[in-house]
């Protein structure tokens, strides 16, 4: 009898078009792949577009370990129009005169928005509400406040400049992961004294993953998308210390048992026997201890 065909396993890099959902993206690598074990380590808006990282199969058991990860976006902001939805998907709420602006008065409000902040998310986030998620409390009538939360933006630049009625600033924004680009442009056109709202969104980088050769979600092939995966082994070393382990240790650690560490390891690492990743583990003292185990191909 043929041998039955090997479930695919690794992480795909993705580009979301505009206008489908994560989701939608999340369905077409199942179709492409031909498996219902996909998952993801965090999702984009409709209007957004950029990476997307999926786990197949065994892999999506690393995705807990990358939804943590620090972002790269590129963004155009509008300046002079603010809507309910801090987007260009929401309804204006205000507009302001903002032709005097030039692009030497976004320095200081932006340089306020860098750093270590307290950050407002927009109303209509996904952040859970006594159980709800914000955007369902703000459809259904309500008045939704959001606390402000910790966040870093590492880099928040202005890379052009429209001027304009309703101005336009194309700009680049290294940052924390929970961090909302939307809140990101109201707060710049609140600085400004004239509102703002994102126009545009893109996601160019997850931690130590870049967007430069992902594949579009609606152009994966039907046949060969298998070749797209990082395998997983390459992809955990990609955001943890690699761990090799000899035979006895491998053995140890893949059936969910302590084994002993190597010297000069601490924290969480990734643990692999030749090009095989046997799970990730956490250093303590002499042991290295199982977190998350991956099956035996």
């Amino acid at each position: 009898m043929p041998a039955a065909p090997i479930a695919p396993d690794g992480i795909l890099l993705v580009d979301k078009p505009r206008g489908i959902t994560s989701h939608t993206a999340v369905s077409r690598a199942r179709r492409a792949l031909g498996t219902r074990k996909v998952g993801h380590a965090g999702t984009l808006d409709p209007m957004a577009t950029g990476l997307l990282i999926l786990g197949i199969g065994p892999s999506t058991r690393l995705l807990t370990h990358m939804v943590g990860l620090d972002k790269t976006y590129t963004a155009t902001i509008a300046l002079g129009s603010a809507t309910s939805t801090d987007d260009a998907e929401g309804e204006e709420t205000s507009r302001a005169d903002a032709s005097h602006l030039t692009s030497d008065d976004l320095a200081a409000p932006m340089a306020r928005l860098t750093g270590d902040i307290e950050q407002v998310p927009s109303s209509v986030s996904a952040i859970k509400v006594d159980g709800e998620r914000a955007y369902a409390r703000v459809r259904a009538g309500e008045q939704v406040e959001l606390k402000a939360r910790p966040v870093t933006v590492a880099r928040f630049d202005a890379l052009a400049f429209r001027p304009g009625e309703v101005a336009e600033v194309d700009v680049v924004v290294d940052c924390s992961s929970g961090t909302y680009i939307r809140a990101l442009a109201r707060d710049l056109g609140e600085a400004l004294g004239v509102g703002g709202h994102l126009r545009a969104l893109r996601r160019t980088r997850i931690g130590p993953f870049g967007i430069d050769g992902a594949p579009l979600a609606d152009d994966l092939p039907e046949a060969g998308a298998a070749d797209l995966l990082l395998p997983p082994a390459e992809a955990a070393g990609r955001i943890l210390p690699v761990v090799q382990l000899d035979d006895e240790r491998a053995a140890n650690l893949a059936s969910g048992r302590k084994t002993a560490s190597l010297e000069g390891e601490r924290g969480i690492v990734a643990a692999v026997h030749g090009e095989r990743l046997i799970g990730i583990a956490r250093v303590s003292g002499n042991r290295l201890l199982p977190v998350t185990n991956f099956p035996t191909a």
